[in-house]
């Protein structure tokens, strides 16, 4: 069995989760602005001022004495009380943009893989579809300055995980993260860079053609808002969001000293797989590798070393996600729950796609324009169907049912 990309779209046009909510208001996002802006309140920290004050407008409307009563600094209150006014309009105006978005901790298209680790974002910043970040994702890393063996290595594993129906997730650095990103476009598969600077800058300079294909066809991600350069104590913080938004990570190449490396551990203390591919004993390259693999990590040779890895946490995350769709069903809606041990093909939506998938295999932009439904929607339903045996993906990326065969 394949991955498959996962969203809980698919329950939302089956009429089993409450509609996306609109978008956020100018002083929802003004809000999280301020907070964001406000020293001492990075990541989980900002998630639990924000809960316990009762939510973020509660948090940046509270006096002086509550915020103390939070065990917020007089350096952060400060700022509360007196936002960054200049970098939050420089915010706004990035969020203006076409295709840029401000995804909080309260969205429901919050990633929820993301959720689940020790400390998450409070906020990303996405120049590109929100949606991407939910489909279910491979972090392919390694070094700034590989062998070109190690570049071969890191675009046809990147290629063949895209035509598996993987996301490639990796850091826009130059080396293996940006072959990693070029190999899964240049296949038709979907990519995410993971930024460690404001959303208005691209790093390095060199990679600006490629974020401009990845803003495409996937999403740039940034916990930082506008204004923020390129700094050394940015990119632990970035490693660890490509970490938490994959499913598993695969080491290309890293010597002993690879900031690599420190993603490689921060997956696993996050509960996800790690793969790291083996090398000669005379290329220092692949020495992180080695000691990753003594560690515990995976040692792989082909793609689907890593798939069959993972396949089984797709199961896992699928079975969550029903149940997390129906316990967040609206009154009434019970009737419309498809139990778990029943044929998807009951429900409309589901026959809808089934019947788009009648002839020839269908990419998934096809099955979008043909269906009507949102790509979240239709990679949702593809997982399901997938999981039961219905449907199966083809080298060139295209679904069909079980028994249907790709043209030649």
């Amino acid at each position: 069995m394949f991955l498959r990309p996962f969203r809980a779209g698919a329950a939302r046009t089956a009429g089993l989760w409450p509609a996306r909510k609109e978008k956020k208001t100018d002083t929802q996002t003004r809000n999280w602005l301020v907070a964001i802006r406000s020293p001492g309140l990075a990541g989980s920290r900002l998630i639990e001022a924000a809960t316990a004050a009762g939510g973020i407008a509660k948090l940046v409307g509270a006096g002086r004495d509550r915020l103390r009563s939070l065990g917020l600094a007089a350096e952060t209150i400060e700022a509360l009380k007196s936002p960054d006014t200049a970098g939050i309009e420089a915010d706004l105006e990035w969020l203006d943009a076409k295709g840029h978005h401000l995804v909080c901790w309260d969205d429901e298209v919050y990633p929820a893989l993301l959720r689940r680790i020790p400390s998450p974002p409070a906020a990303l910043f996405v120049d590109g579809d929100p949606d991407v970040l939910w489909q279910p994702q491979v972090a392919v890393i390694g070094s700034r300055n590989p062998t070109a063996g190690g570049l071969e290595h890191a675009r046809a594993f990147s290629a063949e995980l895209g035509r598996a129906g993987m996301t490639v997730t990796s850091g826009l650095a130059s080396g293996i993260d940006s072959a990693a990103h070029e190999a899964a476009l240049d296949c038709g598969a979907y990519t995410v860079a993971v930024c460690g600077t404001g959303p208005d800058t691209i790093y390095p300079a060199a990679s600006r053609r490629l974020a401009e294909r990845i803003r495409e066809r996937g999403a740039l991600v940034t916990e930082f808002p506008t204004g923020h350069p390129p700094r050394r104590a940015h990119f632990p913080a970035r490693n660890r969001i490509i970490s938490g938004l994959s499913l598993g990570v695969l080491v290309i190449e890293a010597g002993l000293n690879s900031g690599t490396l420190i993603t490689a551990r921060q997956a696993g203390e996050q509960g996800r797989e790690v793969f790291a591919l083996p090398g000669s004993l005379h290329n220092p390259m692949v020495k992180g590798c080695h000691r990753l693999i003594r560690e515990g990590a995976r040692l792989v040779e082909t793609v689907q070393d890593v798939l069959a890895e993972l396949s089984p946490l797709a199961g896992e995350l699928a079975g969550a996600l029903r149940a997390e769709m129906e316990e967040s069903a609206p009154d009434g809606a019970a009737e419309k729950r498809i139990p778990a041990d029943a044929g998807l093909l009951q429900d409309p939506e589901y026959r809808t796609l089934w019947d788009a998938l009648e002839h020839d295999p269908r990419t998934v932009a096809e099955l979008v324009e043909i269906t009507g439904f949102p790509v979240r929607a239709v990679s949702s339903m593809l997982l399901m169907l997938d999981l039961q045996g219905k449907v199966e993906v083809h080298s060139s990326g295209r679904y069909s049912r079980v028994n249907v065969r790709a043209r030649s």
